[in-house]
């Protein structure tokens, strides 16, 4: 089992007041990393998650903003930076799903699919940087989806796979330009997890993917042993191949 040493480094993960980035920034915690937990509305879960963080003796905060939103993305890295210093760590797992066709999905809906998943990764990634690049270290960790990169085809959700098929090519384009950095920039890109609230019929491996299996591979890309490890993405699917591919 990876066992990175975070101890003085920060993670902050968005929308990580429950769910699966609860259970990543909890990851973080436990090899040491100070917590900021992001939340949107969920503020009285995001205090829960904040106060798990802590039993695990590191210093934890909540940070509140829209992170499709330039100006409310700088304001809750300030207030990350104010509280606990600039993140180190920076797991970009904010997204929203569409699941109906996409011709019956309306214009503010794609927008806000959009939005959500690609474009709040690349204004978090942005405003991370800076910091990340001045102090000579950093990791960005990106939440995509299995099988975006072999051209997953579905006319339902699918501004979601538009945007997690984004989010692998930025993720690439981003580790070229910090490769002299410190810096380096990956994504896992799990199948169904365990939280789905909507399963089909049959799971690879007769199981979905658990928490701990998202875990590893964010603690694999955050040990200092992954340095040269930038540009990669993990898929967390069980091996699933959809039949549209």
């Amino acid at each position: 089992m990876i066992q990175p040493d975070l101890s003085g480094r920060t993670a902050l993960v968005t929308g990580s007041s429950r769910g699966i980035g609860r259970a990543l920034l909890l990851a973080l915690a436990d090899r040491g990393a100070d917590a900021a937990v992001h939340y949107h509305t969920s503020d009285e879960a995001a205090r829960e998650t904040a106060d798990a963080a802590r039993e695990r003796g590191v210093e934890a905060t909540t940070v509140r903003g829209d992170v499709t939103d330039p100006t409310a993305v700088d304001e809750l890295f300030a207030g990350v930076e104010a509280d606990l210093g600039a993140p180190d760590v920076l797991v970009n797992n904010v997204g929203r799903f569409a699941p109906e066709h996409w011709a019956e999905i309306d214009w503010a809906t794609w927008n806000s699919v959009l939005d959500t998943n690609f474009n709040a990764t690349v204004l978090c990634s942005k405003r991370a940087l800076g910091p990340m690049r001045e102090g000579g270290w950093g990791r960005i960790v990106n939440v995509g989806y299995a099988s975006s990169e072999r051209g997953l085809v579905n006319p339902k959700n699918f501004p979601y796979f538009v945007a997690k098929a984004g989010v692998l090519m930025f993720t690439r384009m981003l580790a070229a330009d910090t490769q002299d950095d410190g810096i380096t920039v990956n994504a896992i890109s799990p199948y169904v997890v365990e939280n789905s609230e909507e399963f089909p019929e049959e799971a690879p491996r007769g199981r979905w993917a658990t928490y701990d299996d998202l875990r590893q591979a964010l603690l694999f890309f955050c040990d200092e042993g992954s340095e040269y490890v930038s540009g990669e993405n993990v898929e967390i699917d069980g091996g699933w191949l959809p039949e549209d591919v």
